[in-house]
């Protein structure tokens, strides 16, 4: 088991060099002198700046299914007949798009990281824990990505006509089968246009765990900023890099906007 789990390891890290667009085989900057400062290799700051846009995308990646999946289901609970549900999705909703991204992201990491070195104290166990950077980024961005999600699903839970749900019943089908064949379909349609505004807040909010030691793009041109005392050089570079991933989100998204309008039609 130990040698698949190398394979894969080793699979998965050349097949990041090879589609690595900044140091990869036909990357930007592996074309560049070996003197320049965005050099990959020993010489330059490219494979640290390629490393932090890999982690900025893993981060983006790695969040946006988990936040999709928690604001559907607070979606359905802010529109469930059950008024302790309701309460608590909008209390869940008004807290985490009420704070600032940055604080909840210092909640979270420290936060947990007190609460579970806490409970290991007091079953006895004292060595000192502490959560992956990653993690914490991941699930702090989530929450807040799933509180703005739930209401951009809500809207488009209450655009479906309730016919919709009766005609899955007519036909004989559970709720779920109903909601997985009739229901999440037009959901997606709908709520798309929204998600893709939703996706391009988080690309720019994984800077932000930046702050709790993640090298993501922002902390390694940050840090090449410094070193290398071309501060103006490096964050024109990050905002160049930041565009790039947003232009060809829109491309993609776009793709996939006018895929779903056309399956639409088709029906």
């Amino acid at each position: 088991m130990d040698g698949v789990f190398s394979a894969v390891g080793s699979l998965t890290g050349w097949l990041g060099h090879v589609l690595d667009p900044l140091c990869g085989p036909v990357g930007v900057f592996s074309f560049l002198p070996a003197d320049s400062i965005v050099a990959c290799g020993d010489t330059g700051w490219g494979d640290e700046i390629a490393l932090g846009l890999k982690m900025t995308l893993s981060l983006a990646l790695a969040t946006l299914p988990l936040g999709i999946v928690i604001g559907f289901f607070i979606a359905l609970a802010l529109q469930s007949s059950e008024p302790s549900l309701r309460r608590a999705a909008g209390i869940y909703t008004t807290i985490f798009r009420g704070l600032p991204e940055l604080l909840t992201l210092f909640i979270v990491y420290y936060g947990a990281q007190i609460l579970i070195q806490g409970f290991l104290s007091w079953v006895g166990y004292e060595e000192r824990v502490e959560i992956n950077a990653f993690v914490a980024g991941m699930v702090a961005l989530s929450v807040v990505f799933s509180s703005y999600c739930s209401e951009v699903l809500l809207s488009a839970f209450k655009a479906i006509p309730r016919g919709q749900y009766e005609a899955g019943d007519a036909l004989g089908l559970s709720r779920g089968r109903t909601m997985g064949l009739i229901i999440v379909p037009q959901l997606v349609r709908i709520a798309l246009p929204g998600l893709v505004n939703l996706w391009m807040n988080l690309l720019k909010d994984t800077a932000l765990v930046s702050v709790i030691g993640l090298a993501e793009l922002l902390r390694q041109t940050g840090v090449a900023a410094k070193v290398s005392k071309q501060a103006f050089f490096f964050y024109l570079l990050a905002c160049g890099l930041y565009l790039v991933l947003a232009l060809l989100s829109s491309f993609v998204l776009g793709f996939v906007e006018r895929w779903a309008k056309r399956a639409e039609i088709a029906r």
